[in-house]
Parts: structure tokens; C-alpha cells; sequence
């Protein structure tokens, strides 16, 4: 049984999967969700152009693994279904590619279907769960996933929402270590020395307005790549969003206060 507070279906905290959506310009939260977005973004107005940076971020993260051989995936605090989800992005690159998806809120699980739709030679599933609940996870991510193949393991804008004291750390380890050799952990966090006044007034206005099992943390460049000791990270390293490979298209913007890697389990 997952001992974490879920989501009442008439919340009265603002909840991560629906804020995001409302940055995103999406329909699909409440009125307490609007308010923590609005004022957050009031606060720190890079909040809107990170969150899409971010989406950018993690289709040409699933572009790179695609084309690195990777075929499963496993997408933990996915959130609301938007465009370029990481099935429709792996599967249009690799048709017979796996993917499933993690996430506590129930309004995500109401949208479950639209993240189950899958090509026929590939598969899509789902799971409710918190994202520390990582026995949870593997053992109902296994029923789609081959954990013993290479695993794309997706922690994107997530982590923020584990403590310090609940060791987000030591979750990502315990994650990675039931995957093959091969896989590769995909992370973005935001960022706690960029424009640190404003990430830091726009984290308190936020952190009111939500639950305390779902307040954030933005952490240091540093603390970040602790996420991915003893792995082998990709170039150029951890970056801001739109420093990671970046298209012809792509504008870099280093005022986004997200940081971002990709790497490879040996």
C-alpha cells in the first residue's frame, strides 16, 4: 500500500502534475493550482519559458536514446498528458519501444488513457504511485518492462518534490539499480543558483499553496550531479535546459534556472 498522502478529488493544496499543466496553458486543474501558478510565475517569470524549455528538453533526450538503441522507458512523476509525451517521442523514432508511466495524482490516472495509447508494435502502461515507493514502481514497471534490457529511466522535474531529509539521492540509486547495464537516467531539477532571488520567492509562494509531501526544492548545480555518481554522463555535462544539445532551431537561454543531464549506467 503506498503510505503517502495522495490527492483528495477536491483539493485544497495545489498539486505539482496539475500547477504544471497550468503553466503549460492546459484546462485540466483546479482553481487552488491556477493560483499557485500565477503567483508563482509572477514571481519568477522564466517559470513558463523553463517549463516548455524542459518539455523540449525531454524529446530530444528521448530522441538520443532512441537512436542509442534504448527501447524501454520508464517516465517516473509524468504528470498531465501534453504534446510530444515520451511514448509518442520514442515510438515515432522506435515503433516497438515500451513505455510506462508514474504518477500520484489521480486527475493523471483519469488521463491514463491518453498515455496508453500506443502503436501497435510497441506498448504503453501506467502506474499510480508516489515516486518513492520504488519497490511499487519496478515490480508493476516489470509487468511492461524487461529489467533486464537497457531502460531509459526518466526522473524529469520531479525530484524537487523529495526532501532532503527523504534522501532523493538514494531513491534515484535504488531505482538505477535494478536496471541493466546500458540504461540511462534522464533528469532535469530546478535550479537554486539561477536567478536564485526569484526561484526562491516563486518556491515560497508555491510551498504555501501545496501540500508538505509535495513542496519543492530547488538544489545547486552541484547537488544535481550528485544525482549521477557513478555514472558515466553524457556531454556537456549538466546544463542549463537548453544547453543540452540543442537544435539548429533552439535559442540558448541561460536564465532558465533548470538543470539538466543525461547518462549512461556501466
Amino acid at each position: 500500500m503506498n503510505e503517502y498522502p495522495l490527492p483528495t478529488p477536491h483539493p485544497t493544496n495545489a498539486h505539482p502534475a496539475r500547477v504544471y499543466n497550468a503553466w503549460l496553458g492546459g484546462k485540466d486543474h483546479y482553481p487552488v493550482d491556477q493560483e499557485a501558478a500565477e503567483l508563482a510565475a509572477g514571481a519568477n517569470p522564466t517559470i513558463v519559458p523553463s517549463v516548455r524549455a524542459n518539455r523540449a528538453f525531454l524529446g530530444r533526450a528521448v530522441r538520443h536514446l532512441a537512436a542509442a538503441g534504448v527501447r524501454q522507458f520508464l517516465d517516473v512523476g509524468t504528470g498531465i498528458p501534453a504534446a510530444a509525451n515520451t511514448h509518442e517521442v520514442a515510438q515515432q523514432a522506435a515503433p516497438e519501444s515500451r513505455v510506462v508511466y508514474v504518477d500520484n495524482d489521480p486527475i493523471v490516472l483519469t488521463h491514463a488513457r491518453a498515455l496508453l495509447v500506443s502503436g501497435t508494435e510497441g506498448r504503453t502502461d501506467y502506474v499510480q504511485a508516489d515516486a518513492r515507493d520504488v519497490d511499487t514502481i519496478l515490480d508493476a514497471a516489470s509487468r511492461t518492462l524487461d529489467l533486464d534490457r537497457p531502460v531509459g529511466l526518466m526522473l524529469v522535474a520531479i525530484l524537487q518534490y523529495i526532501k532532503d531529509a527523504e534522501d532523493p539521492w538514494d531513491i534515484t540509486r535504488r531505482l538505477l539499480d535494478r536496471l541493466a547495464s546500458g540504461s540511462y537516467l534522464v533528469l532535469s531539477h530546478p535550479a537554486a543558483d539561477v536567478t536564485a532571488p526569484e526561484v526562491a520567492e516563486s518556491m515560497r509562494i508555491y510551498n504555501e499553496r501545496a501540500a508538505s509531501h509535495a513542496s519543492a526544492t530547488p538544489r545547486t548545480q552541484k547537488e544535481v550531479e550528485r544525482f549521477f555518481e557513478g555514472l558515466e554522463i553524457l556531454e556537456p555535462g549538466v546544463v542549463t535546459l537548453t544547453r543540452w544539445r540543442p537544435g539548429p532551431s533552439d535559442t540558448p537561454d541561460d536564465t532558465l534556472p533548470m538543470w539538466c543531464a543525461v547518462a549512461r549506467k556501466a
